[in-house]
């Protein structure tokens, strides 16, 4: 038997709270329930000084819960209980669309996609900030086991796909989404890139990440880490890059200092498998810089 641990977490939340990091002053807009998970859940956002004045609690629906397993090597397997959870029962009219115009970058994942009213929400979230100029970062955050089937998993992560400025995906969702084609392969990962789209990033865990914009490509060595527990470093990493373009949107052109903002991206990765739970494990900017100063060995 393992030992069991309660870690206050939810999807896009380690990336907000990593940008956070990085002095963004982010602001975070979920719907969680009106129970003790959503409360210990809002003192967490204050206490790491998240705004979340646009939190919303739901008296009739409780907050979701994920229950995490871990392998020897780090690796996780993830139990959802949900159906409905607060957070599937967000309504458009709910939505503060000032608030959201007003961002520089607005972050999301595909779970929202999964039913509606939150679907709806979500994209007129997005068309919100997509009109107002603001840009676009999508994670699809492939979570099989809560869409109805893989066909509307596929489908619904697509759906989305065109409106966004930058993508991260990982090798198994690109695999995914082609139906099983090699993502290793630069011809099936072009594929993915959208006419619209500024930045396509792959995940490669331990290895690093690989990068593509029209006007050049290639791939970033990772830090190497023992890995005690990987939740929560993809989010790390785009919460590394994001923090990056808040600063700078022009680095999209520049084909050095994207790379040495992917190297800060892959280091925020590398460091929170170091240890557990997503929330606690994120390293603040400084760690960060002081680990990629050390030489490799």
């Amino acid at each position: 038997m393992g030992s069991e641990a309660m870690v206050p977490e939810w999807a896009s939340e380690p990336c907000i709270m990593g940008i956070d990091e990085a002095g963004r002053g982010p602001v975070l807009r979920p719907m969680v329930g009106e129970d003790e998970f959503g409360y210990m859940l809002a003192d967490i956002l204050k206490e790491n000084n998240v705004n979340n004045q646009g939190m919303r609690f739901d008296p009739g629906a409780r907050t979701a819960l994920a229950f995490v397993t871990l392998r020897s090597d780090g690796e996780r397997e993830f139990m959802f209980y949900r159906n409905p959870s607060a957070d599937m029962l967000l309504q458009e009219d709910e939505l503060d669309l000032d608030l959201i115009r007003k961002a520089k970058i607005f972050h999301y994942g595909s779970i929202s996609l999964i039913t509606e009213p939150c679907k709806s929400a979500h994209i007129a979230a997005a068309k919100a900030a997509k009109d107002a100029g603001v840009f676009l970062s999508y994670d699809p955050n492939l979570r099989l086991p809560l869409w109805p089937s893989a066909d509307s998993a596929r489908e619904g992560i697509l759906s989305i796909w065109e409106t966004a400025d930058i993508i991260k995906i990982s090798e198994e969702e690109i695999s995914f989404l082609t139906n099983g084609e090699n993502p290793y392969d630069d011809a099936v990962v072009r594929k993915l890139f959208h006419p619209n789209l500024k930045l396509l990033l792959v995940t490669e865990g331990s290895e690093g990440c690989r990068y593509y914009t029209k006007e050049f490509s290639g791939r970033v060595k990772g830090m190497k880490v023992d890995a005690v527990d990987t939740t929560g470093a993809g989010d790390a990493f785009v919460a590394g890059i994001l923090s990056q373009l808040a600063t700078d949107l022009s680095l999209l052109h520049k084909e050095e200092q994207l790379r040495d903002s992917l190297k800060f991206a892959n280091a925020c990765g590398a460091l929170t498998v170091t240890e557990r739970g997503a929330i606690p494990a994120l390293p603040t900017k400084e760690t960060v810089l002081n680990a990629l100063l050390e030489p490799v060995l």
